[in-house]
C-alpha cells in the first residue's frame, strides 16, 4: 500500500483479526505506528481483540500505554476494548481501572467487566456493579444469570431470571439454557416446570439449544419420561441433543434405551462424540451390559481414536471392575497409552468393594496412597471394602488412620424441595432457619413410631 492512512490501516488490522492472523494484525499495527500514522479509537478497539486471542496481556499493556499517550483511554470504544482485555486475561484491578478511567461508559462497558468479575469468582463484586448500572438491558441479565450459572450459583442465577421478568425485561433464547442448568443443578423440579412454561408463553418456538437444555434438566431432576417427551418435541436435533437424551437414559439406569438411542443417531447420519461415548459407557456400566461397552470402546478406538479421553478408560476400568473382572480391569490398567492417575485406580477399588475383594483392595490403596497421601477418600473406600467384608478391626484401624492424619471427609448431603423451593441438608445440620422445629416433628415422628411398636408387642403378646 503505497499510502497507508487511519482508515485503510484499522480495515487491513481489521481483516487479519477477522481471519485469525492476529499475530500478523499486531505486527501490521505497530508497522502503521512507526509509519508516523496515529491510530484512532477502532484501531485500539481492532487491535486489542488480537492480543486477547493471543493471550498476551504483556501487549495488552503496550497497548494501553500507546493509547494513553494518545490521550484515547477515556474514549468509550477502546476503554471498553481494554477492560473487556483485561477481565479475559484475569486481571481485574486492571480491567476496574479502565472503567473508572472511560469518560461515559455504557452498557457494553459494564457488561464486559460484570461477566469478568464473574469469571474470577468475584460475585459479590459483579452484582454491586450490576446494581448501579445505569442501564441495564437484557445482554447484561444473560451477563449476570450465565455468569452464575457457570459458577455454580444457581440460587442467585435463578432469583436473577426472576427478578428480570419483574422487572419487564423479556427473556430470550440464551437466557433459557443457563436458567434451566441452574435449576437441574439445584434439582427443583417444580422450579424448571415453571421455567419450561415461561419459555413456551414468551418464545411460542423454543430453538435447539432450550430444547437441549430441557432435555438435560428432566433428565437430571430424575423425571426420564419428561425428558424423553421434550426431546421428541424438538424440531431440531443435533449431536448434543441426541447426548442428552443418550445420557437421560444412562443416568437413570436404562442402559439399552441408551444404546438404541444411539443406534437411532447413527442412523440419523450424526456422527458419535466423546460425549456420546462417555454416556454410553457410563449407561453400559449401570445396566451390567459390559460386553457392549467394552465392545463400544473398543471400535471407537479403531475407528475414533481422536474422541477418547482419560475418562473414557475410567469408565472401562470401572465397567470390568463392577463384572468381577478384576484380571481384565487390571491388565487394562497397565497397557494404558499413559500413567493412569487416581480416578483409575479408585475405579478399580470400587469394584472390590462391591465383591469384597479384599487382597486386590489393599493393593490398590497402597497405589492411591502413595499417588496422594492426603485423598481422604481412598481411604473410605478401603474402609467400605472391610465393612463389606466384615473386617470391623480393620475398619477401626483405618478410621483412627484418617482422624490420626488430619484428614476430613466430604460431608453428604440431601435435599427437598418445598413450594418450589430447594432446602439442603447435611449430616447433623444445625443451619437450617426452621431447625428447631424440623427436630421437634422428627422426635414427635420418633414417639409415635415406638408408641405404635409398643402398642403393636403388646396387642402381639395379649393375643397368646
Amino acid at each position: 500500500m503505497p499510502h497507508r492512512d487511519v482508515v485503510s490501516a484499522t480495515a487491513a488490522i481489521g481483516a487479519l483479526t477477522r481471519r485469525g492472523r492476529h499475530r500478523d494484525a499486531l505486527a501490521m499495527f505497530f508497522q502503521v505506528l512507526a509509519g508516523g500514522v496515529a491510530p484512532n479509537e477502532f484501531t485500539f478497539g481492532t487491535v486489542l481483540r488480537s492480543a486477547t486471542a493471543l493471550r498476551a496481556p504483556r501487549v495488552g499493556a503496550q497497548l494501553h500505554a500507546c493509547a494513553a499517550k494518545l490521550g484515547l483511554c477515556s474514549n468509550v470504544f477502546v476503554g471498553t476494548a481494554l477492560l473487556d482485555h483485561y477481565a479475559k486475561m484475569g486481571a481485574m484491578r486492571e480491567a476496574q481501572g479502565a472503567l473508572e478511567d472511560t469518560r461515559e461508559p455504557n452498557v457494553v462497558s459494564y457488561t464486559a467487566l460484570i461477566a469478568g468479575l464473574l469469571k474470577n469468582g468475584m460475585f459479590h463484586e459483579a452484582d454491586r456493579l450490576f446494581r448501579r448500572m445505569p442501564e441495564r438491558n437484557l445482554v447484561s441479565w444473560n451477563a449476570m444469570i450465565g455468569g452464575c450459572s457457570q459458577a455454580g450459583l444457581s440460587e442467585e442465577a435463578v432469583n436473577l431470571f426472576l427478578e428480570m421478568c419483574r422487572e419487564g425485561v423479556m427473556p430470550n433464547q440464551s437466557t433459557f439454557p443457563c436458567v434451566l442448568t441452574s435449576v437441574a443443578n439445584a434439582g427443583a423440579l417444580g422450579v424448571g416446570r415453571s421455567v419450561h412454561a415461561s419459555a413456551i408463553k414468551l418464545l411460542g418456538n423454543l430453538d435447539v439449544y432450550v430444547g437441549n437444555s430441557l432435555v438435560s434438566f428432566y433428565a437430571r431432576c430424575g423425571s426420564l419420561e419428561d425428558s424423553v417427551l421434550a426431546f421428541k418435541k424438538m424440531k431440531q436435533k443435533n449431536v448434543v441433543s441426541w447426548n442428552a437424551l443418550i445420557c437421560a437414559y444412562a443416568q437413570n439406569g436404562k442402559g439399552e434405551e441408551a444404546l438404541n438411542a444411539y443406534k437411532a443417531m447413527r442412523a440419523t447420519g450424526l456422527k458419535p462424540d466423546n460425549v456420546t461415548l462417555l454416556g454410553l459407557l457410563f449407561g453400559c456400566n449401570h445396566a451390567g451390559l459390559v460386553d457392549e461397552g467394552y465392545d463400544l470402546f473398543k471400535t471407537a478406538e479403531v475407528e475414533q481414536s481422536g474422541i477418547l479421553k482419560p475418562e473414557h478408560y475410567a469408565c472401562v476400568v470401572d465397567l470390568l471392575s463392577r463384572a468381577k473382572r478384576f484380571y481384565d480391569a487390571k491388565r487394562f490398567l497397565e497397557e494404558l497409552p499413559f500413567e493412569p492417575g487416581i480416578s483409575f485406580w479408585k475405579a478399580l477399588i470400587g469394584g472390590c468393594q462391591i465383591h469384597w475383594n479384599r487382597e486386590l483392595a489393599e493393593s490398590v490403596a497402597k497405589r492411591l496412597h502413595a499417588l496422594d497421601p492426603k485423598d481422604t477418600s481412598s481411604y473410605i473406600l478401603l474402609s467400605n471394602v472391610y465393612s463389606a467384608a466384615g473386617s470391623w478391626q480393620s475398619v477401626s484401624m483405618i478410621r483412627r488412620e484418617i482422624k490420626e492424619k488430619g484428614l476430613k471427609r466430604i460431608t453428604g448431603c440431601s435435599w427437598i424441595e418445598v413450594q418450589e423451593k430447594v432446602h439442603v441438608f447435611f449430616n447433623g445440620d444445625c443451619r437450617h432457619q426452621q431447625s428447631d422445629e424440623i427436630y421437634s416433628m422428627l422426635e414427635v415422628c420418633l414417639y409415635f413410631r415406638e408408641d405404635d411398636q409398643d402398642q403393636h408387642e403388646y396387642s402381639t403378646a395379649y393375643s397368646y
